[in-house]
Parts: structure tokens; C-alpha cells; sequence
């Protein structure tokens, strides 16, 4: 794994996305994309209260996204968009929270857009979940997509749509059956929300080390590879939905692979 000097020099670097003992870093994000018409949510991570997650701490969270948000100027109420770029269980968590004993979605006026082969793909999975990790799947379908789709509050998509004049989806699969990416253009630049397609900066040295989740690994190397040359070609910023420390920066070539910089 390289890092370019502008990312601080070695042990800096790697301070940001892995310990000194080699153990990878890694975070859990939500965003918010505001243009001149819209107020749009990017994965909604973890959630609160939520349970039956295969990794303990993920379980009876409760995370303040919502103060957060609301404290950034972004409350739930006036986001009118909500966006996935997957249904893995760590990025549909504040779809909905408790009230009352009853899983509601926070964000009441907002079309949740997922698309339409993930949600086919989970959708199918939850229903015929027997044991093991499927059960945990199917936890997380049945606490935080159910609801918002039984609530009506759900579009399905296709995986090149088109949100506004700024924001669109871009087809990455391989981490699941219908993963995205967000990219973002205003102002003559260019960032991408990776999503699963890209879990850590190592993936940039190596686009060959892929994640035990993806579904289709060989799928996914390509994508990442595809994502990367694109990003590099065009100095796009990368922002990682699961970058620890810095989350976002910019791809460069390094030889047959890649490295990040981080601007200050």
C-alpha cells in the first residue's frame, strides 16, 4: 500500500487507515448532497436500536445521526431524496427508528430510490433466509427496507439514473447484484461516493484484494479497477463510504496500480 508524501509521509498515513501493528481501519459513513433544488441522503448507515447484526457492537446502537444532521442545518424534514448504494445492513440503518415500539422512517418526505436488481436480489434473499448470515440479512430487510416500502415512500431505479443535473448513479457491481456509486459535477469538478466498490485505500495498491461480502469478486475487481482508471484519468476526488480518518482524496496512477492523495 502507497501513499503519496502530500498524505503526510508512512506512519502518518497509515495512522489514518490502519494501526502500526498492520490491523485496518475502517469507519461507517452517511452524507448529504445539497444542489440548488435538492437535499439528498447517501446510505444511512448503521441505524439505532437495531438488532440481530453478526457483529455485537452493531447491535442496540444508539447513534445521534439524526441530532447531527439537524445540528448541520440538515433535518430530516426538508431531505426530499435518500439514496443507496446498496442494501447491505450498514447502509440502510436510519431508513427507519423506533417510535413506539414501531420501526417509522425519519425521513417522511423524502423518495427513498433504490435500485430496482438489489432490491429484487435482497428482497428475494430475505424470504428464503434460513441461517447464518442470511438471518442477519434478513433482520436488516425486515427493520429498515420493509417499512419504508410498505410505507410507499420507495422508487426503484435504474443503475445509471439521473437525480438532478448534478447527481447520478453509476453502475458498479460486484460487491452486490445492483451496487452504485454517486457522482456529483458542479462547478467543473467531478467527486464519486464509492459505496462498496472501494471498502479501503489498500484497494488501490492492490484492486485485487476483494471483501469477503462482495457477491461477485471477480465482477468487483473489474469494476474497481474500471472506477479507479476513471477517477485517476480526470484527478476526480474519491470519497469512501468506509474511509477511517481522511474520506476523501485523489486517485493517482502508480505504475500498474493506484495511490491516494490527500489535500490538505
Amino acid at each position: 500500500m502507497t501513499y503519496d508524501a502530500s498524505a503526510g509521509g508512512g506512519f502518518e498515513a497509515v495512522s489514518h487507515f490502519a494501526t502500526q501493528d498492520g490491523r485496518l481501519k475502517a469507519s461507517i459513513h452517511s452524507f448529504v448532497i445539497e444542489t440548488p433544488a435538492r437535499r439528498i441522503v447517501v446510505d444511512t448507515a448503521l441505524g439505532s436500536h437495531k438488532r440481530g447484526r453478526p457483529v455485537e457492537a452493531w447491535n442496540n446502537l444508539r447513534p445521534p445521526l439524526l441530532n447531527r444532521l439537524t445540528e448541520s442545518g440538515f433535518p430530516p424534514e426538508p431531505i426530499d431524496t435518500v439514496l443507496f448504494t446498496h442494501l447491505h445492513m450498514d447502509h440502510v440503518g436510519w431508513n427507519t427508528h423506533l417510535v413506539d415500539g414501531v420501526w417509522v422512517a425519519p425521513f417522511t418526505n423524502s423518495r427513498h430510490l433504490i435500485v430496482a436488481g438489489d432490491l429484487d436480489h435482497w428482497r428475494r434473499y430475505a424470504e428464503t433466509a434460513t441461517g447464518g448470515m442470511r438471518l442477519a440479512y434478513a433482520a436488516a430487510f425486515a427493520d429498515s427496507v420493509r417499512p419504508v416500502l410498505d410505507a410507499g415512500l420507495v422508487d426503484t431505479v435504474g443503475s445509471n439514473h439521473a437525480i438532478s443535473d448534478e447527481v447520478r448513479l453509476i453502475s458498479t457491481p460486484g460487491h452486490t447484484a445492483g451496487h452504485v456509486s454517486v457522482e456529483t459535477a458542479s462547478a467543473g469538478e467531478r467527486a464519486v461516493i464509492t459505496g462498496d466498490s472501494i471498502h479501503h485505500p489498500c484497494q488501490l495498491a492492490h484492486p485485487e484484494w476483494t471483501s469477503a461480502d462482495d457477491l461477485d469478486a471477480e465482477q468487483a475487481v473489474r469494476t474497481r479497477r474500471e472506477l479507479l482508471s476513471a477517477l485517476a484519468y480526470d484527478q476526480a476526488l474519491l470519497i469512501g463510504t468506509h474511509f477511517a480518518g481522511p474520506t476523501a482524496g485523489r486517485v493517482l496512477r502508480d505504475g500498474e496500480s493506484f495511490r491516494l492523495r490527500i489535500d490538505d
